[in-house]
């Protein structure tokens, strides 16, 4: 009985202990967290409101254009995994992410606009265009409204319209613990989940958890970087938002003039495939590039896909083909 009573008596205290733990190592990383996106990043003011955006390296002018539960620090490194150096990058917060605010006009068409209001302010008259998932909508914006301003366009794992097989996340028991968390906007689920149930983010983010695994570690490490990327959750909720319901429709992209390059993969649990096809067809010229496997972060691909990109700006004439 007295063996009993000790350990209905310790049980308690460790538990508290481990819990108490658990919130201060939370704290510290939520707090390094925030000071890493309170740093490296300028704030444009345009007509249209404030726009936070990083403004980094020398070169080809490239405006890197981030996905969902994205900013400016997650469009620096796209566009390093995913074009390479020797560009000047433009990263900015779209609506709602980071420093951002949400303005009265929320749309694609309207963030398309911003985006050319910030090559303006800095001077930029023509930049490659890269859209990277729900950062595809702006990115064809801009390319239709401001066309003088795109130097090429590339569409990677594209949140577009397809009217019959519609960009969606795939739903699992997983995925709706991590859409609750997204949904409560909550810094400590999203951190927990990191820590606890891993797969499930990772499946959130349009990856299968078996070929995560199946991969090396350097993929396995940017992977789950990009998982804790999108924390602090609570910074970047309202963008996430704006994401989640698009309204999207057709557009007109036979009037798209830019180089185009677009690129998806069969097992993307986003399902962006049918909206690159669809968006590669209507595109004049534009050229498609699908992988079998990959998922939405186009995992164990990174090499070729900076392959393909570069290969494409050295034949629209955007860099020379040394710097392949």
């Amino acid at each position: 009985m007295r063996r009993i009573g000790t350990f209905l008596l310790v049980m308690p205290i460790t538990i508290a202990v481990m819990a108490g733990v658990a919130f201060l190592n939370y704290k510290n990383e939520l707090g390094r967290q925030r000071d890493a996106v309170s740093r490296g990043s300028l704030i444009a003011y345009l007509d249209i409101g404030p726009i936070e955006y990083a403004d980094s390296g020398a070169g080809i002018p490239l405006l890197s254009i981030h996905g969902a539960g994205g900013g400016f620090d997650q469009g620096l490194a796209l566009a390093a995994d995913l074009v390479g150096g020797g560009f000047r990058v433009i990263a900015p917060s779209r609506f709602g992410y980071l420093r951002t605010p949400v303005p009265r006009d929320p749309s694609p068409a309207a963030q398309g606009d911003a985006h050319a209001a910030l090559l303006s302010t800095l001077k930029i008259p023509k930049a490659v265009v890269v859209g990277v998932s729900a950062g595809a909508r702006s990115a064809v914006q801009l390319t239709l409204r401001h066309p003088d301003r795109v130097a090429g366009l590339i569409l990677i794992v594209p949140a577009l319209y397809s009217p019959s097989s519609p960009v969606a996340i795939h739903v699992g028991r997983g995925s709706k613990f991590a859409f609750w968390a997204v949904s409560a906007g909550g810094d400590f689920a999203w951190w927990a989940a990191e820590n606890i149930a891993p797969s499930a983010l990772i499946r959130f983010v349009g990856v299968r958890p078996a070929l995560l695994a199946a991969a090396p570690q350097a993929e396995r490490v940017r992977v789950m970087s990009f998982v804790r990327s999108v924390e602090p959750l609570s910074l970047r909720f309202a963008g996430i938002n704006i994401d989640s319901a698009p309204e999207l429709h057709e557009l007109p992209l036979e009037k798209i003039t830019a180089p185009t390059i677009i690129i998806s993969a069969r097992d993307d649990l986003f399902n962006t495939l049918p909206a690159a096809e669809l968006t590669a067809d209507r595109i004049p010229d534009a050229r498609l590039v699908v992988y079998d496997t990959g998922g939405h972060l186009l995992v164990g691909r990174l090499q070729q896909v900076r392959l393909a990109v570069r290969t494409f700006l050295v034949a629209a004439g955007v860099i020379p083909p040394s710097d392949l």
